[in-house]
């Protein structure tokens, strides 16, 4: 891998070709001059290979992908204005009538419909499955599956799955794997460098940084990001707008640092949690008492600033308290920007479907941003003490 450092702050950068400028510009334009017929023809045959319209490719986005690309150990990448557009062009484009798909059990709530409400009206299947164990992907495949849905670790529970094995066993049978590698970012984990056929991860979280665009990264071979590209890519038009490339550009500058800082400051978070009278088990890939934690340890550089975690509660009304209490942590879906956030699980449920016996009713996924330890666990305390 090339030096992080350069990755982050001159790969793709020729600013001879801009006047010097430090930050690069961003060419808002629709358009391109083309200035002969062969080389409009030439395009025309091939967008990949040159600048026609930004609904295929545009300078400033070009600077981005090959960061972008450097940072997974890939080939090339597509840069989509979210991670469900990713996905969606990841999967439609490697999937025909009859196909069957492997997916982990409770994927990303938008994946999930993709599955079930879309590609089921053209008689392609999914079969969700744990993934936490190889045999379980056994009993999965049939004679049509093409397609293996992967997210190590997963938003909540932080389920992994074993990526080397899942990969050896794709290329066993010919099928193609995806996985949404959000959690650890390109600096804590490398599925293509374990494998993986495409890795993806939504931009809005750490690439962005700051909670101020939306972006989906897809990472792979030329041949097939080139193949995502002259298809669903264009034909449905999801590809990054300038602006917002630049925004992520402006983002990976910082994306080390920010990191660094995190994940130094959710260890603090996490102490102060796992001895907290109120809590009753806390979840994170990286403490030992999570149930994978060796997996965690061979596949992860790192673990960001996700923690999930159950309260002692009896009423679903305690942990409402315990939400709307809080003064400075804010109650919010997404994370990986500059602010902590907090979700609980219950908020999709009714008082009277609450049940305190439930380890999922009494969940809250807590996101550590960029303030200080003592600032978030002060917020914590304050809130454990008004609302229990």
């Amino acid at each position: 891998m090339e030096d992080l450092s350069f990755i982050l702050n001159e790969l793709g950068e020729d600013r001879a070709h801009y006047y010097n400028a430090v930050s690069p510009p961003i060419m808002q334009t629709s358009n391109f001059r083309v200035n002969t017929v062969e080389g409009l023809k030439k395009l025309f045959a091939d967008e990949y290979s040159g600048y026609l319209y930004s609904r295929g490719l545009n300078p400033t986005v070009d600077i981005l992908r090959k960061k972008l690309a450097a940072l997974d150990e890939a080939e090339d990448c597509l840069v989509f204005n979210s991670g469900a557009a990713a996905i969606f062009a990841a999967v439609l484009a490697n999937t025909r009538q009859g196909d069957h798909i492997i997916s982990v059990k409770n994927p990303y709530t938008w994946v999930k419909r993709m599955f079930d409400d879309i590609f089921s009206r053209f008689g392609v299947e999914t079969t969700y499955i744990e993934a936490t164990e190889m045999e379980q992907f056994e009993r999965a495949r049939r004679a049509n599956s093409r397609f293996i849905y992967l997210e190590s670790p997963n938003s909540w529970n932080f389920a992994l799955q074993d990526i080397e094995k899942v990969s050896e066993f794709a290329k066993k049978y010919g099928l193609i794997t995806l996985m949404d590698n959000t959690f650890c970012s390109p600096l804590y984990q490398k599925p293509i460098a374990m494998g993986i056929d495409m890795a993806m991860q939504t931009a809005t979280k750490y690439i962005g940084g700051h909670s101020d665009t939306l972006g989906g990264i897809l990472t792979g071979s030329r041949q097939m990001m080139k193949k995502i590209f002259d298809s669903e890519y264009l034909a449905v038009g999801s590809g990054i707008q300038p602006f917002n490339a630049w925004l992520l550009i402006r983002g990976l500058r910082t994306l080390e640092s920010r990191l660094e800082r995190i994940t130094a400051t959710t260890q603090q978070v996490l102490r102060y949690l796992k001895n907290h009278p109120r809590v009753e088990a806390v979840l994170f890939p990286l403490d030992e008492s999570f149930p994978q934690y060796a997996l965690a340890r061979k596949q992860m550089k790192n673990a960001g600033g996700l923690i999930s975690f159950y309260v002692k509660a009896g009423s679903r009304q305690e942990i409402v308290r315990f939400c709307e209490n809080l003064k400075h942590i804010m109650m919010a879906v997404s994370w990986g920007g500059h602010e902590s956030l907090i979700l609980p699980r219950c908020a999709s449920i009714k008082d009277e479907d609450f049940d305190p016996q439930n380890l999922e009713d009494r969940m809250l996924r807590l996101y550590v941003g960029l303030e200080s330890a003592e600032y978030i666990t002060g917020d914590l305390e304050q809130s454990f003490l008004l609302s229990f």
